[in-house]
């Protein structure tokens, strides 16, 4: 018999970038761009941008265990906001079920992103600061990929 656990957690990150909303936007609706800064250059990616769409991001952690992040888009507005409810699996086992909102909103000449999570982490197979670290980290590689895209 194993122990099973359940931790919950939800935590907001924002930012604001120097590029307009819909600039901002499309770097999470367009594939190539969102493979870049999203998913890095060793993982695999598919990426359905619409509502009832898929992603998926494959990749292995420090240990080579297999993650999978497949997630779910339920609410799309263009330019200003995207909800998806996500799961991440370590091999075969959910480690973690969570529903994320972007809001994109004008800020000056660039954008304030603010992104919500709320997570359950299951068994302790993720922590909730790793996601929220890995999480911040994904929103500074946006940042460079806004500023090498060369896009206002």
């Amino acid at each position: 018999m194993s122990d099973h656990c359940v931790a919950h957690a939800t935590f907001s990150l924002e930012r604001t970038y120097s590029a307009a909303p819909a600039r901002v936007f499309a770097a999470w609706a367009e594939p190539a761009a969102k493979a870049r800064w999203f998913a890095g250059p060793d993982s695999g990616h598919r990426l359905d941008f619409r509502v009832g769409g898929r992603e998926v991001a494959q990749g292995a952690n420090s240990d080579g265990d297999l993650l999978t992040f497949e997630s779910a888009y339920h609410d799309i507005v263009p330019s200003a906001r995207i909800v998806y409810s996500s799961t991440l699996s370590v091999r075969d086992k959910v480690a973690t079920v969570s529903v994320t909102t972007v809001e994109f909103s004008p800020a000056g000449d660039g954008t304030r992103l603010l992104l919500t999570e709320q997570g359950t982490y299951l068994d302790g197979l993720e922590d909730p600061s790793w996601r929220e670290q890995g999480t911040s980290q994904q929103l500074d590689a946006l940042d460079t990929e806004l500023k090498e895209s060369g896009t206002r």
